[in-house]
């Protein structure tokens, strides 16, 4: 058995559950200006897999089946993730496997706090950053108002959404976005990764699914273009700002990011991270009927 494990080019699922909890020691005790400014680079690299999704399915409900599009928009926004990972930078959904470091007892509850708020706090920076960068692109303009239109809708979805509905939807999708991560934990190679990467992270898009980090820019350039975008713009789609009355800060941040964020610490916290260290890392209670 051991030879056979030494000949497979990937680490198997124990071996997985180690390196995460051995990464989320090093993860919470990195200097927080580094944390934060990784994190800064996250939210940047998630916004331009938005930026990419919003871009490629503009216009598409007119031409392909609906299911087919979100597929497309699934599929190129996984450039987010494969950013993060292969390029190094620290994400807010990704780091809840931290939990399986706490769980161990590695780290303390408020190392894995203190993790989670500096990391969630850049990636909203980046993200946010990126959306008043892409404002100021004008691409909202392109193809006579089609991206500037699509994203509109997808901002105001997103706000439409109920608590509920947006936590189980938060829940499902870093389900499968911590996923992604446990699967490239196993990896050897650029290559590993990204493919490890590309049906999780397609499939929660594909789905629906609320991912906090890319609210941070969804939202916030839907409102953009919702409060200062040109007449032309209007006239191109012929609709006013008026047809947007959801899209706000207040439903942005309470309607949305709220629930989403909870969701999300529950889908990788609770589903993958605790659930993989309850089957590979905790150490079994002895009975005390335990024979010698």
């Amino acid at each position: 058995m051991d030879d056979l494990n030494s000949s497979i080019d990937m680490l198997l699922p124990a071996e997985m559950a180690k390196k995460a909890e051995a990464l989320g020691v090093k993860k919470a005790t990195i200097g927080w200006r580094n944390l934060f400014f990784l994190s800064i680079l996250a939210g940047a690299f998630i916004a331009l897999g938005a930026i990419f999704s919003t871009s490629v399915t503009s216009g598409a409900a007119a031409t392909i089946p609906f299911g087919i599009s979100k597929l497309l928009g699934g599929l190129v926004f996984c450039l987010g993730l494969i950013l993060v990972i292969v390029g190094g930078a620290e994400l807010f959904t990704g780091n809840n496997l931290i939990v399986m470091a706490w769980a161990s007892s590695k780290i303390s509850f408020r190392q894995l706090l203190r993790n989670w708020i500096i990391v969630y706090l850049g990636n909203f920076t980046g993200s946010f950053l990126t959306a008043i960068i892409m404002f100021f692109t004008r691409q909202y303009m392109f193809g006579k108002g089609a991206i500037g239109l699509n994203a509109l809708n997808i901002a105001t979805a997103k706000c439409d959404l109920g608590f509920i509905e947006a936590l189980f939807l938060g829940i499902m999708c870093n389900a499968l976005v911590c996923l992604a991560v446990w699967l490239c934990f196993s990896a050897k190679t650029t290559t590993d990764k990204i493919l490890s990467i590309i049906f999780p992270i397609t499939a929660f898009v594909a789905c629906g699914f609320e991912h906090c980090v890319a609210n941070m820019y969804f939202i916030p350039i839907g409102i953009f273009i919702k409060s200062f975008a040109r007449p032309l713009f209007w006239e191109n789609i012929g609709k006013t700002a008026g047809d947007y009355v959801t899209l706000t800060w207040t439903n942005f941040f309470f309607a949305n990011l709220l629930p989403v964020t909870i969701g999300n610490i529950i889908g990788g916290s609770v589903l993958v991270g605790l659930t993989y260290w309850f089957i590979y890392i905790r150490k079994p209670s002895v009975s005390i009927f335990q024979k010698d």
